[in-house]
């Protein structure tokens, strides 16, 4: 249970950045996975009248406001066409739909949490991160580092020309996943992300150029082994750190056999 002190909606980003530096202060946004904690708030910070509600598109990328929705991301035209749907397969067996009318793309990514289906798939992009204080950064960077008292602004998507590929196996249907992967071809760079391992997703690159010659289900699946020999995994109620591996080596190369046209699955772990 989450004790909330002081509600506060700053009219400046200055203002809110000024009162996020107490440690007992804490922005909020969909509260959805804050409310399940256990602590008290003295000021809780809503960045609502802020304007980062807002995705906005040009020629060049798309820029989704901290404050923008799951719901927004799934539904978004520009977004599904650029990624060929997968932002919204990625996103649509989160909980329920109005749970991710509440739950904000801020709050997903700067939580960083390992069960993290919209931190897996956007790294497998052309991503970054824009904050207060620290400017932009590569989410890749941003993934890695510890949170401090900056405040998230909007995550930025470059249209690099690419393909992108998503699967999670869960449990049942709304459940966090056991495992996530979503795999890229970005300006012929081959990347491969595995998120819920249960640890925060984590990005590697075909620095061994397994599929330089292109994909066919032997170079898929030895690309798949690697992946998964260097993918560090763990045990929880979930799943056991040998299935996570196993299912590493499976959504990989149903991943990549879909980028190379030579898929029969769908998009069905």
């Amino acid at each position: 249970m989450i004790n909330i002190q002081n509600y506060v909606r700053p009219q400046s980003l200055e203002e809110a950045y000024q009162l996020n530096q107490k440690r007992q202060n804490r922005i909020i946004g969909g509260m959805l996975w804050l409310k399940m904690s256990s602590l008290s708030v003295h000021t809780a910070i809503d960045l609502c009248d802020l304007g980062l509600d807002r995705i906005e598109e040009n020629q060049e990328q798309f820029s989704i406001g901290a404050m923008a929705t799951l719901r927004q991301i799934e539904q978004h035209e520009g977004l599904n066409r650029y990624s060929g749907g997968k932002i919204a397969a990625a996103v649509k067996d989160i909980v329920g739909v109005q749970f991710r009318n509440l739950a904000t793309v801020g709050g997903s990514i700067w939580g960083r949490f390992g069960f993290s289906d919209v931190l897996t798939i956007f790294l497998s992009m052309d991503s970054y991160v824009e904050l207060y204080k620290g400017g932009i950064l590569p989410l890749e960077q941003f993934a890695s580092q510890k949170a401090d008292r900056d405040i998230l602004l909007r995550l930025i998507v470059k249209k690099t020309p690419g393909r992108f590929t998503y699967r999670a196996m869960r449990n049942q249907r709304g459940d966090f996943p056991v495992l996530a992967c979503a795999v890229s071809r970005l300006n012929g760079e081959y990347r491969a992300v595995a998120g819920a391992r249960p640890g925060k997703a984590l990005l590697l690159r075909d620095e061994k150029k397994l599929l330089s010659d292109g994909i066919t289900e032997a170079s898929a699946q030895a690309f798949a082994d690697s992946f998964a020999e260097l993918v560090p995994t763990g045990s929880n109620l979930r799943g056991s750190a040998a299935y996570r591996t196993h299912l590493i080596r499976v959504l990989c190369t149903r991943n990549l056999l879909e980028l190379g046209g030579n898929d029969d699955h769908g998009n069905q772990a």
